[in-house]
């Protein structure tokens, strides 16, 4: 009995979870499209100004911070568990640095603007190469929390010098373009870019769904086996999942950090640890995290607007270090 109520205790928390997440997604999609230079009430633009901003920037804006920040968060949320590590999220590993290279090697390679298919594929590929080497490092050479973590700073400072080389043989619309990736922002997202979603929304669904062989993969791989997974199958799958998530959400907006770091922590932390709840909250929280973020952006200056990836990173460097400390002190 007692373990019945403690059950349905946990399921409430969760669905008080779901339903505070979706209201306030719903309110930080109204404030988005509202709040800006001109205060646009989304159902009823006044004249053909408001409609033309609202359709042509703030919609593709918002769909493009939904999917980013649902992508990166339930990314970190896996990565959590496939290296085993609480730590581990695409821009603390590098990752996220990672797909930044390889579009920068793309930009020099084919100078013209490449598809949205095409720079995705890129940081797909980037972002792939440091997953498979930060899996293969804390597989085969068990390396520490903390080493796993150095490593992949050290990698993404290397992809950082890389594309630092790159400001100095850039022209003036490459160097926009690179500073667009590394401060991290949906300012110019159009139309055309969002074709990305059309891939991005079914596989970002179908990882949400993976929560309870995820939940199996926590127990170890011997017991996992022995219910049923395939370990290996399952693994590489979440690697190229991840790595196709993280390579989209960075040709779309730059680089932009600690969301897969904070969201899915703080559910843990506040809700428990099971991923069938959680993947799919984070996806939640993390899109809302990036579209009030990006609405901040817009009106913290008066004359100016800053990029997202520095608001957020603003927010998830403390928690960042909470957690370092939290952990060492655990």
């Amino acid at each position: 009995m007692q373990l019945n109520d403690l059950l349905l205790r946990r399921q409430a928390r969760w669905r008080v979870g779901f339903i505070s997440a979706g209201v306030a997604l719903l309110v930080a999609c109204f404030l988005s499209l509202s709040v800006g230079e001109i205060f646009i009430l989304p159902w009823m633009p006044d004249g053909d100004l408001e409609q033309q901003l609202l359709v042509q920037l703030r919609m593709p804006r918002l769909f493009a911070a939904l999917a980013i920040g649902a992508s990166l968060a339930v990314s970190g949320a896996v990565l959590q568990v496939l290296l085993g590590n609480p730590l581990a999220e695409p821009g603390v590993l590098g990752i996220s640095g990672g797909a930044s290279l390889a579009l920068v090697i793309l930009m020099f390679v084919l100078p013209f603007v490449p598809s949205p298919m095409l720079t995705m594929f890129a940081a797909m590929l980037g972002a792939l190469c440091f997953t498979l080497v930060l899996v293969g490092l804390s597989r085969r050479k068990r390396v520490s929390t903390a080493r796993l973590l150095l490593i992949g700073v050290a990698l993404g400072i290397l992809s950082g010098a890389v594309v630092t080389w790159a400001f100095y043989f850039s022209d003036d619309l490459s160097l926009r373009m690179l500073m667009y990736w590394l401060m991290g922002s949906v300012a110019g997202v159009n139309w055309s870019q969002l074709s990305l979603l059309l891939i991005v929304f079914p596989i970002l669904a179908w990882l949400c769904l993976q929560g309870r062989k995820l939940d199996l993969l926590m127990l170890g791989e011997n017991q996992a086996k022995q219910l049923g997974l395939d370990v290996s199958a399952f693994r590489w799958r979440l690697i190229l999942i991840v790595s196709l998530l993280v390579g989209a959400s960075v040709a779309l907006g730059g680089v932009i950090g600690f969301i897969g770091l904070v969201i899915p922590h703080l559910l843990r932390l506040g809700l428990g640890t099971e991923n069938r709840y959680l993947l799919p909250l984070s996806a939640i929280t993390g899109a809302l995290l990036l579209a009030a973020a990006d609405t901040l952006s817009r009106v913290l200056l008066p004359s100016a607007e800053l990029p997202v990836g520095v608001v957020i990173t603003s927010i998830g460097a403390p928690v960042f270090i909470w957690m370092l400390l939290r952990s060492h002190i655990d």
